[in-house]
């Protein structure tokens, strides 16, 4: 075993030989769109990041379905393993099966092995000082998904926001690997902070985030200065309080937005200073075009998380 659970990392991964490394991974949810098709390409996107924050490439899949039959009939269920299945095309991944039950809430998801080189894996921590940190995706889905359920998102809101969570981190997967990355991870239930919490927790690093530079889907600001805040973001900011360093004038809103549970989110990635500049114009003009840097990395052995 190369990586298990000791740091809360994006997946296992198990060494095979010199030059091979099983990564291995599973995740699965409740529906957070109508449409049934984007359900599933949605849920397969999410589970597939695993394999790419951790460096390597998703070779196989296996479905994961709780599902009320009695209650939505066959047709539902067809669409939303079309949805899945079309996203494991775009990941050239294989679906092997699968296994399904019968539930009251429908559930589904994947796990998803992938293969790396076992020195080529990327970790969640392993930040070094004078890294800068590069985020690949806008955050807010978690709000927005709440004003979703609440009626009040727009189409074009829900359009914005069904392509964001579609869209595969595998091109920042592949770009990265032509630059020296010291540490990767996707952000996802813990949201930005609680998953920038996990890459320095028990290090000697500490980190300043720029919250100006970080990219917030449009419409996230406006719904959670109206309150639709998921529980989740309330309780990753209550469990990693003690490590954040916040102004007592920052805005409130922002804050619970940088608190917010992502669903199929993007990938956080540390590279050297001089690396971030370019590393961010390869995203961008490869369509990743959100890709900003957010923040930096310092000698710390507090843990410290300060939002600037």
């Amino acid at each position: 075993m190369l990586v298990g659970m000791a740091t809360a990392d994006d997946a296992g991964v198990y060494k095979v030989s010199d030059e091979l490394a099983l990564i291995q991974t599973l995740d699965f949810f409740t529906p957070i769109v109508d449409d049934p098709y984007d359900f599933g390409r949605i849920a397969a996107a999410n589970a597939l990041s695993d394999v790419y924050a951790m460096g390597g490439v998703p070779q196989t899949a296996m479905n994961i379905v709780a599902y009320p039959m009695k209650t939505l009939g066959r047709e539902p269920l067809r669409e939303m393993l079309a949805g899945g299945s079309a996203m494991l095309r775009e990941a050239n991944t294989v679906l092997l099966g699968g296994h399904s039950v019968e539930d009251e809430e429908l559930k589904y998801g994947l796990s998803v092995t992938g293969f790396v080189h076992p020195d080529k894996i990327l970790a969640n921590q392993g930040l070094r000082t004078g890294d800068v940190l590069i985020l690949t995706k806008a955050i807010g889905t978690g709000i927005l998904n709440t004003a979703i359920k609440a009626r009040l998102a727009s189409k074009e809101t829900i359009e914005e926001l069904t392509e964001l969570m579609v869209t595969l981190n595998k091109k920042p997967a592949e770009i990265m690997r032509e630059f020296n990355i010291s540490a990767c991870t996707d952000i996802t239930g813990f949201g930005l902070l609680g998953h920038i919490a996990e890459m320095i927790d028990g290090s000697d690093k500490s980190i300043t985030i720029q919250s100006q530079n970080v990219p917030i889907l449009n419409q996230a600001h406006h719904f959670a200065s109206m309150g639709l805040v998921p529980i989740g973001a309330h309780n990753n900011r209550a469990f990693r309080k003690e490590m954040m360093q916040i102004p007592k004038a920052f805005d409130p809103v922002l804050r619970d937005i940088l608190f917010d549970p992502q669903t199929s989110g993007g990938l956080l990635i540390g590279c050297a200073e001089e690396d971030g500049p370019s590393l961010v114009r390869r995203l961008q003009d490869a369509g990743v075009k959100d890709a900003q840097i957010i923040g930096f990395v310092t000698e710390n052995r507090a843990n410290i998380i300060q939002i600037s």
